[in-house]
């Protein structure tokens, strides 16, 4: 059983902590000691993994461009190294890369670990851990972290590092397969494609991959790594990062705008009209890409993607969508299940940008998600068709928006599931309102145009003390008509935060 110093630290399948002062009622938990024992006790489990000494382990080390990354890093190999292995230093990385460290031939390293806490502030960081099978799962990192807190380890003589840019080799990997699915050298020849790295780890995008097939990469911006982030978060979900691409895009009549987060697992987009491809846009895209060449294939998404999406996926491209559950992983592991029982599944996407293709490990890598919609502008082109026009038809609603209501109680995961248990048997008793039969979290109900024009879904939080409630509406004014109806059953609940609704 993990005490609350090193429970703290697990982030259901990474570990994130505080790295860095900054932030007022924020202690430091992630120090490099700290980062260090973890690294020996990844080496410990590593080694009882692939069923090898320690000291024959070789195990890859990246970061992005957090402030915190270079003496995390540091002790990081430092503790691998304690344990006798070899260690490759691969500096500035993105998450995919790191993980490809174990696949790529000529590498295929026993594990690697990522520095990185994705979109979070400047004081956060945390690490990723990969074998050839993936990433690792949440109970593979409680594992880790009761190794560290028993702190036994069996120190070996010959640990080593070396430095690769492996970044390199992965973006050199990415332009190869899309060169190959195109059939030509420079298959962007023509094309005028802007990047957004907003500072963290995703610049190479440009030189390594858009450059060398071709594109005209002027305009691009904060591909600097720098951890600050002084310009915006790198996050496709931001809404001022989503009005920097979109403003680079429109200023530089770019064909094409990209955003990537901080370690490039997850990605956004923007056509050349300037209208964002991201949440339920980038979902459709990469699904009229994916049915097309597996037609009636199916889908994962997690469970607030938008009724229209639904029809889009099903009646616009013959395929089937497999509504799940919040959490990349937990997407990622349902389409690998729904394939192992028979179910072609090609796809596993978040609203959040996270993509994955069976075709690419089900890897969830903001750059492999774009290299496929590059790969299928190219192809269009040659039938004078941009990107936008395969979404054209999909539906989107009139409104939107997410409240996030607070619990105040400690066990908040039991108060929750009461609410949830609760509003279902009030919904029963709306007029105009129905619970979906088929729902994989929480609960989410359809309301019809009288009483709402739209949907919800309430569900419990994956990690923290709250409730999120997604609304949508195809009318304006009906997520207002939808608060309405349900403020009043959420004022009974005395640890409920209402002020979300201004209430």
């Amino acid at each position: 059983m993990l005490d609350n110093k090193w429970k703290k630290l697990q982030n259901g399948s990474d570990i994130r902590g505080v790295a860095l002062t900054g932030i007022e009622g924020q202690d430091v938990n992630l120090t490099p000691e700290i980062a260090g024992i973890i690294a020996c006790s990844f080496a410990k489990w590593l080694s009882a993994k692939k069923g090898k000494a320690a000291n024959e382990l070789s195990v890859a080390v990246g970061n992005d461009s957090r402030l915190s990354a270079k003496a995390l890093r540091e002790a990081v190999i430092e503790g691998l190294m304690s344990m006798g292995c070899k260690v490759i230093n691969c500096g500035l990385a993105s998450t995919p890369a790191m993980f490809m460290s174990t696949v790529i031939p000529g590498y295929e390293y026993d594990g690697s670990i990522m520095l990185t806490a994705s979109h979070l502030p400047f004081n956060r960081n945390g690490l990723k851990f990969f074998t050839n099978d993936g990433g690792l799962e949440k109970g593979d990192i409680t594992a880790i972290l009761e190794i560290a807190q028993e702190g036994c380890f069996d120190k070996a003589a010959g640990g080593s590092v070396s430095e690769l840019s492996f970044i390199d080799i992965y973006a050199a990997d990415l332009a190869e397969k899309i060169r190959k699915a195109t059939g030509e050298n420079k298959p962007l020849a023509g094309f005028k494609i802007v990047v957004d790295a907003g500072n963290g780890a995703g610049g190479f995008f440009v030189d390594k991959v858009l450059k060398p097939l071709g594109a005209d990469t002027e305009g691009s911006q904060f591909l600097e790594p720098d951890g600050s982030f002084p310009n915006h978060i790198p996050n496709p979900e931001d809404a001022t990062a989503m009005e920097a691409i979109t403003k680079a895009v429109i200023d530089n009549k770019a064909d094409f705008g990209i955003i990537f987060d901080t370690d490039v697992d997850r990605a956004g987009a923007v056509d050349k009209h300037g209208k964002e491809i991201n949440r339920n846009r980038i979902i459709a895209l990469i699904s009229a890409i994916a049915i097309e060449e597996h037609p009636g294939s199916t889908i994962v998404t997690d469970s607030i993607t938008s009724s229209g999406l639904k029809a889009f996926i099903e009646g616009n491209l013959g395929g089937v969508h497999h509504r799940f559950k919040r959490g990349y992983k937990n997407v990622i592991n349902e389409a690998i299940r729904l394939n192992a029982e028979g179910v072609y599944t090609p796809v596993a996407i978040e609203t959040s940008g996270h993509g994955a293709l069976k075709e690419n490990y089900f890897l969830d890598d903001g750059a492999y998600l774009i290299a496929k919609i590059l790969i299928k502008m190219a192809a269009l082109k040659k039938q004078g068709i941009s990107i936008d026009e395969l979404i054209a038809d999909l539906a989107e609603p009139a409104e939107a928006k997410e409240y996030r209501l607070g619990i105040a109680c400690e066990d908040f995961k039991a108060y929750g599931n009461d609410i949830i248990n609760k509003l279902a048997e009030f919904v029963k008793a709306q007029s105009g309102w129905e619970a979906e039969a088929v729902n994989y979290e929480g609960l989410r109900v359809k309301c019809d145009k009288a009483n709402g024009d739209g949907w919800f879904l309430l569900r419990l939080s994956l990690h923290d003390p709250l409730v999120p409630l997604n609304i949508e509406s195809d009318s304006e004014g009906g997520v207002q008509v939808i608060v309405d109806k349900l403020l009043p059953f959420f004022k009974q609940f005395a640890d409920l935060d209402t002020k979300p609704f201004g209430a």
